[in-house]
């Protein structure tokens, strides 16, 4: 009678796969796993709690670092709770160009995890390549707004900076350009045989687990699960644009969470056309001069707007007792924002629904039988950032 022999191996945290503190506990029977237990290190823990100690403008720029790979989609999160908390309506044209900032942080986003997953894999050139893309929204960023990663590029009721045409064009241009360059990742990866055989039933997620893990996201799509928030609660200006939900194959294994990606860039390069061309005119920030501060030319001339803008900085604004949750569909799945406001100009309670959290959740389920090389492309595709996890 054969013994087993199981060993304990710790993959991480310096190991280049588990991307930040995650640290996961292997224990092997030979190479095949028997069980991998995630650690999630620590890294932001008690950004929830700071949250209750700033005030609510104050707050915004910290949430860059919870995936600071897609600053602008965790700004977005919070204005909407909290506008909704605040009852605030944002005009249309900043709506617009809320959700052209979304879109570009998804693409970017995803052109890091590709990079970074075929690298893990042992791909080096989609790496140059992704990176090379990326460097092209990160500068439409900076002209935008001055920052390339942590951007605090929106604001509570509405943006900070109009597009001006030159920019328009840059933009244009990026989504001109960028289908053929979804091509050349096709075409190195797609069909690639080694690729395929690295991906294809490996970390297979069948649709009621991920349903019952609350996965969302590609991870949750890959699976065949056919939900994005984007269509099921719009925010923005979603529902005046179309697009489609890829859903891959249905097979829900790391090759199904490639694809379904690979065409949400696709699809975030025509939202993203569609909202360009029909760029609304009008404001860029709600008129409310007790939340909203007035326009620095109205404040140097007005000296009603000179006290709006003094007291916002100085004290910030209150909100109405009550609670709201709003979220996004982010790069990663859902992220979502509760808030209980008591009246004050702090929040009495802030709780973070962060899709990396909820999706690392079901590796235990998905490592058991794999094979220990394994490991690496199934968490590469759950796709997850820490700043996220560790709270």
């Amino acid at each position: 009678m054969n013994k087993v022999h199981e060993m304990l191996i710790n993959m991480g945290p310096q190991h280049p796969a588990t991307h930040g503190v995650l640290r996961v506990l292997l224990t092997l029977d030979g190479e095949r796993i028997v069980y991998p237990e995630a650690h999630i290190g620590y890294l932001h823990r008690g950004i929830e709690k700071l949250a209750e100690e700033k005030r609510y403008a104050q707050f915004l720029p910290i949430t860059d670092r919870l995936d600071y790979l897609s600053a602008p989609l965790n700004n977005l999160a919070y204005c909407l709770a909290v506008e909704k908390l605040a009852g605030i309506t944002v005009p249309k044209r900043a709506d617009y160009i809320r959700m052209i900032l979304a879109e570009l942080s998804r693409i970017a986003s995803h052109l890091v995890w590709l990079g970074t997953s075929a690298l893990d894999l042992g791909a080096f050139t989609p790496f140059l390549y992704t990176f090379r893309e990326r460097e092209i929204i990160l500068d439409i960023f900076e002209d935008y707004c001055g920052a390339r990663l942590t951007t605090s590029c929106i604001r509570i009721g509405g943006v900070p900076f109009d597009f001006d045409d030159k920019l328009i064009e840059k933009i244009k241009d990026f989504i001109k350009i960028f289908p053929k360059k979804i091509d050349e990742y096709e075409g190195l990866l797609t069909k690639n045989p080694i690729f395929l055989k690295r991906t294809q039933n490996v970390g297979i997620i069948p649709k009621d687990v991920a349903i019952n893990y609350g996965l969302s996201g590609p991870s949750l799509r890959g699976s065949g699960v056919c939900f994005d928030i984007r269509k099921q609660e719009p925010y923005c200006a979603y529902n005046e644009v179309d697009f489609i939900v890829p859903t891959g194959r249905g097979i829900g294994d790391v090759y199904d969470r490639y694809l379904v990606r690979v065409f949400e860039m696709k699809e975030a390069t025509h939202i993203i056309k569609q909202a360009i061309n029909n760029l609304p005119e009008g404001k860029i920030l709600a008129d409310i001069p007790k939340i909203v501060p007035p326009p620095k030319e109205r404040v140097k001339n007005e000296i009603e707007a000179l006290i709006h803008h003094f007291i916002l900085m100085e004290r910030g604004f209150e909100i109405p007792k009550g609670e709201a949750y709003r979220s996004i569909e982010s790069s990663k799945g859902e992220l979502g924002f509760y808030i209980i406001s008591d009246g004050s100009n702090i929040p009495y309670r802030l709780k973070i629904r962060a899709p990396s959290f909820v999706n690392i959740s079901c590796l235990p389920s998905i490592g058991k039988g794999a094979m220990m090389a394994d490991m690496v492309a199934i968490i590469g595709s759950l796709d997850i950032v820490l700043g996220e996890i560790d709270r």
